[in-house]
């Protein structure tokens, strides 16, 4: 499946000289949507993964179906202050400033195969921050899956030595 075809880009947003890859069309198309989360499931399950964790909010978009049809779990991955129950936190940099992301603190067990999930690896600075907070928990991370790769922002230096699948790049 050609999911380019899928995949709207808009010019100018958020900014002037961005070029936003919108994957709304593709998750309104039932097939198309399908046989992306099909295509990480079947990644998934090479790894022998056993929780999926995505962070907000694309990430619940691409995560949520691929553990379901796993039947395995999903732990989002928030921005502070948006899980209500006790934490563990990251903070990483971003163009302007920085940020913090969370999980909560038992939403990975010691050992547990942990696969990351998003829409988009771009910059991959909440990728990286995914990463450290999974592993803050003791747990392994076998891999991250994305719908699209931006390659010119280098997304993959930053968390190289990770196993990374992307069904299609820019």
């Amino acid at each position: 499946m050609d999911f380019k075809k899928y995949i709207a880009a808009v010019h100018d947003f958020p900014e002037e000289g961005i070029v936003f890859r919108d994957i709304s069309p593709l998750m309104a198309d039932g097939e198309a949507y399908k046989e992306a989360t099909s295509r990480i499931v079947e990644y998934a399950r090479d790894k022998e993964v056993d929780m999926i964790v995505g962070p907000e909010a694309r990430g619940f978009i691409v995560g949520c179906p691929v553990a379901t049809e796993l039947k395995i779990g999903f732990a989002p991955c928030r921005k502070k202050g948006k899980l209500p129950r006790e934490t563990v936190e990251v903070s990483y940099g971003l163009e302007y400033g920085s940020d913090i992301l969370q999980l909560h603190k038992d939403a990975i067990k010691p050992g547990q195969k942990v696969l990351i999930t998003d829409d988009l690896l771009a910059t991959g600075g909440t990728i990286a921050a995914t990463i450290k907070l999974v592993e803050k928990l003791g747990g392994e991370v076998v891999g991250a899956a994305f719908f699209i790769e931006l390659k010119d922002l280098n997304g993959r230096d930053k968390i190289e030595g990770y196993d990374i699948f992307t069904l299609m790049t820019y």
